[in-house]
């Protein structure tokens, strides 16, 4: 066996017995299809106030530029779907944030990862990444084959949906290069018709300026007119056009205990939520995604449901 595949091995071997759900390598080069859809994206201005997406374009698309001498990307998926989700008609978070934030999760992984990796194989040399910086991480694990970026833009996975996060780490070594899956969404339009803010204005498109998202985690000014009626009791995040998704009856419970929620979160109904104090929510929310929006956001989001 080459040293590229015994390497690869390796590093499956590793990402599989940190938990990741899966492990997928590419070749760190330009990303030659994404660069005008980026550019696209950008000058329709669907990225709203998500200003720091217009920063560092050339090393969004080109990993070399982000971290010198770097020859591989490696992509992880870290499932976060919970075994029990809120109750009915209340309002509603997105089910990545349930639990404690994934940034510090994963990347307490990742650098185990690349400890043992560094250990196992020796001199080599990169950089760790958690939705941290400029990296097109769906583009990257559509790459490395471990899914299909969806009709909503995110990726899927035949074998476990889209309920987990991605990581990357890129390397400075040649490794075995694993290839792409095709799309399987077929003629199906679930999501598009599910999203009630027209945000997936056409298959593959998101304006990211018109998800409920956005505008509850994103968007630091008051949310505009036009959307009452349309967030669906959702005031952190939104999983609608996941729910949807037939690809999602194959996602299965994650087996991290930091990922379990505070037990209010879960039982908490509408009035619960409405009367919330500052103090409470810290407790919920102590080290939780949900942190973002702070109090004052998670309060003003309520406000503009219950106006709507």
């Amino acid at each position: 066996m080459s040293s590229k595949a015994t390497y690869s091995e390796i590093i499956k071997n590793e990402a599989s017995r940190l938990g990741f759900l899966s492990c997928g390598i590419s070749k760190a080069e330009f990303l030659e299809e994404e660069a005008p859809r980026l550019e696209n994206w950008l000058k329709e201005n669907a990225h709203g106030e998500m200003r720091y997406m217009e920063n560092h374009f050339d090393k969004r698309l080109d990993p070399t530029k982000l971290v010198e001498g770097s020859k591989s990307v490696i992509s992880l998926l870290y499932n976060y779907y919970p075994e029990e989700t809120q109750k009915e008609n209340t309002y509603k978070v997105s089910k990545y944030a349930y639990g404690r934030d994934y940034h510090h999760v994963i990347k307490g992984k990742l650098k185990e990862l690349m400890y043992t990796l560094q250990d196992q194989i020796g001199d080599l040399h990169g950089r760790a990444f958690v939705d941290s910086a400029p990296v097109l991480e769906k583009a990257w694990a559509a790459k490395s084959g471990l899914g299909w970026v969806g009709k909503h833009s995110n990726l899927l996975s035949k074998q476990t949906g889209s309920f987990y996060f991605i990581a990357e780490l890129i390397l400075d070594i040649d490794l075995e290069y694993d290839t792409p899956v095709t799309d399987h969404c077929g003629s199906c339009t679930k999501c598009i018709d599910a999203c009630p803010t027209d945000a997936i204005y056409e298959p593959y498109k998101v304006d990211g300026s018109k998800c409920i998202s956005y505008f509850t985690i994103e968007l630091k000014n008051e949310i505009p007119k036009g959307y009452e009626n349309q967030f669906e009791d959702w005031m952190f995040g939104c999983d609608i056009c996941q729910d949807v998704c037939p690809w999602n009856r194959f996602s299965k419970p994650h087996n991290e205990p930091l990922f379990n929620p505070h037990p209010d979160l879960l039982s908490y109904d509408k009035r619960d939520w409405e009367e919330i104090t500052k103090d409470v929510f810290n407790d919920i929310f102590r080290k939780s995604a949900v942190k973002r929006t702070k109090f004052e956001g998670l309060k003003r989001n309520m406000k503009y449901i219950q106006e709507s």
